[in-house]
C-alpha cells in the first residue's frame, strides 16, 4: 500500500517541497544561516543574462536551396551520396510528378564544418540556383540557462538525499522520495534538451528543392512581370482544360450504354405520341 501511494502521488507533484519535506529541510538547516529552501530555490526558466564572454558560441544552422536541374532523380542520388560521404545523413526525401515535370524535396544533415562545402557542391550540380537562404540561431544563452538550472537541481536533489538518509518516519521517507523522483525527472528532461541543442548545432540542416521546371520551385521572383513564365502558365492552363474536357468525353462514352438507350427510348415515345 505504501508503494502504491508513493507512485500514485508522482503525477501530482509540484516543484516546491511539501509541508513535511519543508519542515525537515528547515530543521536540517538550523544554525546554518539562511534556510536551505531559500539557498537552493530554483531560479525561473530563461531568466539568465546573456553570456558575451563565451567565445565558442552554440549556433544551429539551417539552409534552404532551390535548384533547377536536368534530371531530378540523378541529382537526388548525387546529393544523398555526397551527404553520406561527408559524414551526414538523409532526413527525408520525396519526389512528385515523376512522369511530366518532376520535382523533389530532399532534407539532409551534414556536419557543421561541411556546410559551406556542401552548399558549393549543390551550386555545382545545378543548372541554376533559383534561391538560397542560410540562417543561424544562437542558442548559447539557452544552453547556459539549462546548465545553471541543472546545477541547482542537482544541489537540491543532493540535499533531499541527505534528508532522506536522516528521515525516520515512513511518511517523511515517502514524501522526500517523491521529491527526489520529481527532481530527477526534471534533470533528465533538461539533459535531453541539452543533447538536442548540441546535436542540432553539430549537424547543420539543409532543405533542397529540385525541379526541371523553374515555376515548380519555391522562390520570390525578382521581376514582377515575366512574359515567358506567363506563357508557360497559359500553356499549362490550356492543356489542363483540354484534359478536363477529354475526361468528360471519356465519362460520357463509358456511360453511353445507359444514356444512349434512354435517349432513344425518349425519342421513340415522343414520336409515338405525335402520331
Amino acid at each position: 500500500m505504501l508503494w502504491r501511494n508513493w507512485f500514485g502521488g508522482i503525477s501530482g507533484m509540484k516543484l516546491s517541497a511539501p509541508r513535511k519535506a519543508q519542515q525537515l529541510w528547515e530543521s536540517e538547516s538550523a544554525g546554518l544561516g539562511a534556510p536551505l529552501a531559500e539557498k537552493y530555490i530554483l531560479p525561473p526558466a530563461n531568466n539568465y543574462p546573456p553570456s558575451p564572454e563565451i567565445k565558442d558560441r552554440l549556433v544551429i544552422q539551417e539552409s534552404w536551396v532551390s535548384l533547377l536541374t536536368k534530371n531530378v532523380k540523378e541529382t537526388v542520388d548525387k546529393i544523398l551520396d555526397y551527404a553520406k560521404s561527408s559524414g551526414g545523413y538523409m532526413v527525408n526525401s520525396s519526389t512528385n510528378n515523376a512522369d511530366e515535370s518532376p520535382s523533389a524535396t530532399v532534407v539532409i544533415r551534414v556536419p557543421e564544418s561541411k556546410l559551406r562545402p556542401t552548399l558549393d557542391f549543390l551550386r555545382g550540380i545545378a543548372i541554376k540556383v533559383v534561391s538560397e537562404n542560410l540562417t543561424g540561431e544562437d542558442v548559447t544563452d539557452h544552453y547556459v540557462d539549462i546548465e545553471a538550472r541543472l546545477s541547482t537541481l542537482n544541489k537540491t536533489k543532493l540535499k533531499f538525499e541527505e534528508i532522506l538518509d536522516k528521515a525516520v518516519k515512513v511518511e517523511d521517507i515517502l514524501t522526500v522520495q517523491r521529491e527526489i523522483i520529481n527532481l530527477q525527472s526534471q534533470i533528465d528532461s533538461l539533459k535531453g534538451q541539452q543533447q538536442y541543442l548540441e546535436k542540432s548545432a553539430q549537424m547543420a540542416k539543409i532543405t533542397i528543392y529540385l525541379s526541371t521546371d523553374e515555376i515548380a520551385l519555391p522562390y520570390a521572383p525578382t521581376e514582377t512581370w515575366r512574359p515567358n513564365i506567363i506563357f508557360k502558365l497559359a500553356i499549362r492552363s490550356l492543356i489542363g482544360n483540354l484534359r478536363s474536357l477529354g475526361s468528360v468525353l471519356i465519362w460520357m462514352l463509358v456511360y453511353a450504354v445507359i444514356w444512349v438507350p434512354l435517349l432513344l427510348l425518349v425519342f421513340f415515345i415522343r414520336k409515338k405520341i405525335k402520331k
